[in-house]
């Protein structure tokens, strides 16, 4: 395998580029398939099933859809499970504590959350599972206690800073430092790429901010600025996905840490 420089024909490095960038779309394959479902849902006409019910089968079918397809295996559906379940979770504090609502009247809801909430945080370890299979992923001196513990404190904080002095700052700088001197290396087209873990948390990061403007303005969920009628997602919103994401990775990691021993 070959080291990528960055010199080199300019028609090699759109072709690396395009290469990426589509092989990053395939990775995004389950939240694209579920947010043209929210979306295509807000279109259809009056119903008995309330829209976020149906989105709820709508989740279910794809997980199977994506199972049975062969394109999420077995590993991979219990680190999405994982992520449905502390998806729900957090959104059930938050909602509880006006961050957000689901405005809309459904039977599978509990607390404000509809049970298809726990997809929106799904697709995100659908999306990091499948990349790190697509880009044949591999962390290089990645520390994974460490790196899990301060991204459980990340989880906690998000919790407790409605109680307690937010810590996110310290966390985030904690974050560097367990990953200092950590890389992603990925391969595009026969080319071994590599990139700081920091940066390419920060980079997932923004792409979460951008699709959480998409996902609000198609109606997934409001902020309470919102209601009455959209509104761009403060970008402090990215920081947020940029720290959180932290959290995937590392259930990702463990999951394959232990498929790795098991084989």
């Amino acid at each position: 395998m070959v080291t990528a420089s960055i010199s080199g024909p300019l028609a090699a490095s759109v072709r690396q580029l395009l290469d990426f960038a589509w092989t990053q779309t395939r990775s995004c394959a389950f939240a694209i398939a579920l947010m043209t479902g929210v979306a295509a849902s807000t279109l259809l006409p009056g119903l008995p099933v309330a829209r976020y019910d149906l989105l709820v089968v709508y989740g279910v079918l794809l997980t199977l859809l994506f199972w049975m397809r062969g394109w999420e295996n077995g590993r991979d559906i219990a680190v999405i499970a994982v992520c449905h379940v502390i998806g729900l979770a957090f959104e059930l504090v938050k909602v509880s504590l006006g961050s957000w609502s689901y405005p809309e009247p459904a039977v599978l809801k509990f607390a404000g959350v509809p049970l298809y909430g726990g997809f929106l945080y799904a697709a995100v370890g659908s999306y990091v599972c499948r990349a790190w299979r697509l880009f044949d992923l591999e962390l290089v001196r990645y520390r994974p206690r460490s790196t899990a513990v301060v991204a459980a404190a990340i989880y906690v904080n998000f919790f407790s800073h409605h109680w307690l002095p937010d810590a996110r700052w310290l966390l985030a700088a904690l974050l560097l430092a367990v990953t200092a001197g950590s890389s992603a290396h990925f391969t595009v087209r026969g080319v071994r790429w590599r990139m700081p873990l920091a940066l390419s948390f920060v980079l997932i990061g923004f792409f979460l901010w951008i699709a959480e403007n998409l996902a609000t303005y198609v109606g997934a969920w409001r902020y309470p600025y919102q209601l009455d009628g959209w509104q761009p997602v403060g970008v402090e919103k990215f920081g947020a996905w940029s720290l959180l994401i932290s959290v995937t990775v590392v259930l990702a990691a463990v999951a394959r840490s232990r498929s790795t021993r098991t084989e």
